[in-house]
């Protein structure tokens, strides 16, 4: 014999889960409606005072201007961007926590990891891709090699005597000099550092000999005397510094660009990432903005959350094998 109570029941828990859905959905989209009504947090996965912080910087503040609500940086650098990418992942998927989308903890750490606390294609909601930089390698202005190919024959008739440094394991940079390395066949120490700032301490000081890192940094540095740029890593020539050549012309087939754009943690209201989305187009069309991306060396290159996403799963794909050949690996 069925329990009438119970099947009463049953009858009640259907209906609140019949009518609780247009009822959860309803509210996501006021509150994508209502978004940003407070201050959001941008995670930036590396420290202050390097090309990505600097960039990011710019974005936000932009952000700011258009929703009147603060985009405010918060710095949490460590494991070649991995740590902050953590906390990224980990945050709650209500808009307020948003972060840095990069090629170091999203394209290249799956690879050269061989751990890592989160899962690139699960654990996040890509929202919109914002710049594109080559690297730029530079070394000491006391060094003896004026051109890549004088660096090159440098560093072969003096095995393991120099070094390169980066912004740390598993960053672009990073991946550019172990490129360097295996195209040229040479012996270099690398030395990682928790961001570029402190890497272009040492770097001046002579503590290493060379460095690849994103244009911003070291465009800086060449204007003010303080290094001597060999080359860029992009396919074509920049326009940011057009006198120099780039690796490809040295080393054929050697080619890789960083990029940067904003992911939240997984499970983010759609809605909520079109407007976002939406709102990254605006700023990267600004006058201001334009302006300051040029000034960084830095292309635009605004893409759907969907594009972005794709994107960077080619990215992916397309680094493995250059990353397991260059024979570099995290345990």
């Amino acid at each position: 014999m069925k329990n009438p109570i119970l099947g009463r029941r049953r009858a009640l828990v259907l209906s609140a889960g019949t009518l609780a859905t247009p009822m959860l959905a309803s509210g996501l989209a006021r509150a994508a409606d209502d978004w940003p009504n407070k201050p959001v947090k941008y995670i930036n996965v590396f420290p202050p005072g390097g090309p990505t912080d600097t960039l990011s910087r710019i974005v936000c503040q932009e952000l700011s201007e258009l929703t009147g609500q603060q985009f405010i940086v918060d710095n949490k650098a460590g494991s070649g961007g991995n740590i902050g990418t953590d906390a990224i992942a980990k945050s709650a998927p209500d808009g307020y926590t948003i972060g840095l989308y990069t090629i170091a903890s999203q394209s290249i750490a799956p690879t050269l990891y061989a751990k890592l606390p989160f899962d690139v294609a699960k654990d996040f909601t890509p929202i919109v891709m914002l710049w594109s930089v080559p690297n730029l390698l530079m070394v000491r202005l006391d060094l003896p090699a004026k051109t890549v190919p004088e660096l090159i024959k440098l560093c072969r008739d003096n095995p393991g005597k120099y070094s390169f440094a980066s912004s740390g394991s598993g960053t672009s940079p990073h991946i550019s000099g172990e490129i360097f390395k295996q195209l040229g066949k040479l012996n270099l120490l690398h030395v990682p550092y928790r961001g570029s700032a402190p890497a272009y301490q040492d770097l001046l000081a002579g503590q290493v000999d060379m460095m690849f890192d994103n244009i911003p940094g070291p465009l800086s540095l060449m204007r003010g005397g303080k290094v001597r740029g060999l080359a860029v890593t992009s396919a074509k020539r920049h326009p940011a510094a057009p006198d120099l050549p780039t690796m490809s012309e040295f080393q054929p087939g050697f080619e890789i660009t960083s990029w940067g754009g904003i992911c939240g943690p997984a499970g983010l209201p759609p809605a909520m990432v079109e407007k976002l989305n939406a709102l990254s187009k605006k700023a990267l069309e600004s006058a201001a903005v334009k302006a300051a991306f040029e000034k960084q060396g830095a292309t635009p290159i605004w893409m759907s959350p969907k594009e972005t996403g794709e994107y960077r799963a080619a990215d992916e794909k397309r680094l493995a094998p250059v990353i397991k050949a260059s024979g570099a690996r995290v345990d």
